[in-house]
């Protein structure tokens, strides 16, 4: 550990101060170009004269609404993360800077086209003029943003590819410790699917002859902000954005929508490297060569226990696949992942200007999307599924799902894949496509890509319960409206406990009449066995459902991991009898202890609750919650609320799942409805802070205010920023 003084710290740590007069004259003279409209539920409607303009107000006013998850996500994306938390941050932030690295980020600065620099230069400029202009907001860390950092942060995924890399594993390695891999990063552990839902409905399955697209990410409540942006040079663009980016995610313009869902494809491969020592040095097998092995000095500041700035130093190591990030039987295992910040963030802003599929995949060929499957439709009546752009040539014979031999060249990517190799569905007959973080090969019914025609890389999720949901929904789709397409993304239908409970009705018939435990569970099995599968506020068998599927869970997954099976598998096919009835009985025992009945109503237990702007929430029995009838996604439900028991908590709260949710219709007009988890803002202060709460627990979306006559009837207040 190394002491930093004061002047150090202002020089090499924090960023340089705020604007002076006359920066703050100029950020001054761009806010007078752009206007921000704040409609009836909070929502930001942005306009400028240029694309750059109107980034500008964008970043405004999202810092307006949540500066703080603004300047988080920038500490996450730079490595910085650690001058704020501590020493509990140094390896996420060492992490980061693996890969980012602001020499770099500022050269490819440097070399981007005008109009992206033009943007970057907007951006920070936003951001910027809000800290000039609210001297009360004190940041943590970023005291000035630089156009440079948007780089650092092109892609609005809810975990990059980085977040692969074990965070105990590179402790090992670059702190010389033994640690183990935790539960969590083994795979051992239930993690609610951070993914999401998309459908694409073709005109002849709706009643007005209209595509339709549901937008249904499934990410950290309030990860994302809802906004309209738009500008003279054809920006006009709706939807959710990643707090602190400068483009909209997922959402639409007047004549084309796009959904993003978390692919199965397998674009980030582990390499086990042969270090050989000579002569002093250290070199990496590869063929019949030793290539030198690359090292480079990374600097992470981080705040002492005492307050005051410290830095830890590390030597890390790269070779020609990627830095190294681990050791495993003798080998050091390096990793290769996408990294290509400029293109990235070149393909996230300018699809959002795409008008049809053609100039959709025009933009694709960029090819720096590698962990986003899209679901699109327009006002031509195209709808289509695609796969990830960013997708490298690899020889089949490997199984890159394990670290691969380094020292093989067979190994090596290849280049990367024509986008019309990868799965893809284009208008198919059925009228109707979708995606559920499930693979491809049942994206379109039986108008899907065919497994056997791909590499086995290009999906390694497999289907899930949520895409056996979607197909039974879509499959009987016609004359469909916004409407109709909102309730088939509630549907109720929990197909996990449609294939479990007839597994549970064998268990129980299989065992032995004078079993104390079938006795004790009988009335519950009876319940099960006539509940229809569907979850309500008001049922008790969703939650005697749910606290036997869980109590399932923790006992299967271990075991099914390391048999490398399926956990919905090895539930239905591989528990014994007695551990389903035993589970059933564990169930019921938590029910009646923690609620006085196993017969309890799901609404009472699993409950929305926002208590305070903080980003990790503190959750309390005793303060007021909402209930939510839909279930995490572990069980098929199309709607997400992923919720659980926190310190101190009986009942559950939820934390990721459905945030926000969309469903469009492209006619000659556009007309979608929304609803965005607790509101807008992340002050408590604020009335959009929880507004749409109740309409979030209820599956009720609110009109969204497209055109800018809408927008004026709705108009709540007019200003330019700074004002």
């Amino acid at each position: 550990m190394r002491k930093l003084s004061m002047a150090l710290v202002s020089a090499a740590v924090l960023c340089a101060a705020p604007a002076h007069a006359d920066d703050l004259s100029r950020l001054k003279a761009r806010a007078a170009a752009v206007s921000i409209t704040r409609d009836d539920w909070g929502i930001a409607h942005i306009h400028g004269k240029t694309d750059a303009d109107a980034v500008f107000g964008m970043a405004y006013a999202q810092a307006e609404d949540d500066f703080n998850r603004v300047e988080t996500n920038f500490m996450t994306a730079l490595g910085r993360t650690a001058e704020a938390e501590g020493e509990k941050a140094i390896w996420a932030d060492l992490r980061q800077k693996l890969f980012i690295d602001p020499t770099v980020l500022k050269a490819d600065y440097a070399k981007s086209p005008a109009w992206l620099k033009a943007l970057m230069n907007g951006w920070a400029d936003g951001l910027n003029f809000y800290l000039a202009t609210h001297p009360e907001v004190k940041p943590r860390v970023i005291t000035r943003f630089e156009p440079w950092m948007a780089l650092s942060f092109s892609e609005g995924s809810i975990g990059g590819d980085i977040e692969r890399v074990a965070l105990t594993q590179l402790e090992a390695f670059y702190g010389q410790r033994q640690l183990a891999m935790t539960a969590d990063e083994r795979g051992l552990l239930f993690k609610e699917p951070k993914g999401s839902n998309g459908f694409a409905i073709a005109p002849k399955l709706t009643l007005d002859g209209h595509a339709l697209l549901l937008i249904n990410p499934h990410t950290s409540f309030f990860f994302r902000s809802e906004m309209q942006v738009s500008s003279d040079q054809g920006l006009n663009a709706y939807g959710a954005t990643t707090w602190g980016q400068f483009f909209i995610y997922q959402g639409f313009n007047a004549k084309a929508g796009w959904m993003h869902t978390s692919s199965g494809v397998d674009v980030v491969d582990e390499f086990a490297e042969t270090i050989v020592e000579k002569d002093g040095q250290r070199f990496y097998k590869y063929g019949k060569d030793l290539r030198p092995l690359k090292s480079e000095v990374i600097a992470v500041p981080y705040r002492a226990a005492d307050g005051a700035m410290a830095e830890k130093r590390f030597t890390v190591f790269k070779t020609h696949h990627g830095p190294i990030v681990r050791e495993a039987d003798g080998k050091w295992i390096s990793i290769a992942l996408m990294n290509k910040p400029v293109a990235a963030l070149q393909q996230s802003f300018l699809r959002t200007k795409a008008t049809d599929y053609a100039s959709f995949m025009k933009v694709a060929e960029l090819k720096a999307n590698s962990s986003n499957n899209t679901l699109f439709a327009d006002s031509r009546g195209e709808i289509a599924y695609l796969h990830p752009q960013f997708i490298p040539i690899r020889d089949d014979r490997f199984d890159y799902t394990k670290p691969v031999d380094g020292s093989d060249p067979a190994t090596d990517w290849k280049g990367l894949h024509a986008l019309k190799d990868a799965p893809r569905v284009l208008n198919p007959p059925n009228g109707w496509a979708f995606n559920t973080n499930n693979w491809p090969y049942t994206a379109a019914g039986p108008y899907s890509p065919k497994k056997a025609d791909y590499p086995k890389y290009m999906d390694s999720a497999g289907e899930n319960p949520r895409g056996i949901h979607a197909d039974l929904v879509l499959r009987d789709a016609k004359n469909l409206t916004l409407g109709g397409l909102i309730d088939k993304a509630y549907d109720p239908y929990l197909t996990a406990f449609a294939r479990l409970i007839p597994t549970l009705e064998a268990a129980y018939a299989a065992t032995p009449d004078g079993d104390p435990t079938k006795a004790k569970v009988a009335e519950q099995v009876a319940t099960l066995s006539a509940w229809d599968r569907k979850w309500s506020a008001r049922s008790t068998q969703t939650s005697l459902a749910v606290f036997w599927g869980e109590a399932m869970w923790a006992k299967a997954a271990p075991a099914a991991k390391a048999q490398g099976l399926n956990t919905y598998d090895y539930m239905a096919d591989r528990l014994t009898p007695a551990e389903k009835l035993a589970a059933l009985a564990e169930a019921s025992d938590r029910l009646t202890t923690d609620f006085g009945s196993w017969k309890t109503p799901w609404g009472q237990i699993n409950r929305f609750q926002r208590n305070d702007g903080a980003i990790v929430q503190t959750f309390d029995d005793a303060k007021p919650s909402i209930p939510v009838a839909f279930t995490s996604a572990q069980w098929g439900s199309l709607a997400s609320f992923g919720a659980k028991r926190w310190p101190g908590t009986k009942k559950y709260y939820g934390t990721l799942g459905n945030s926000f949710v969309a469903v469009v219709e492209f006619g000659d007009k556009v007309r979608a409805r929304a609803v965005s988890a607790g509101g807008e803002s992340g002050d408590p202060a604020s009335p959009h802070f929880n507004d749409q709460a109740l309409r979030y627990s209820l599956g009720n979306l609110r009109d969204v205010y497209f055109y800018p006559e809408d927008v004026k009837k709705h108009a709540v207040k007019t200003y330019r920023p700074g004002e």
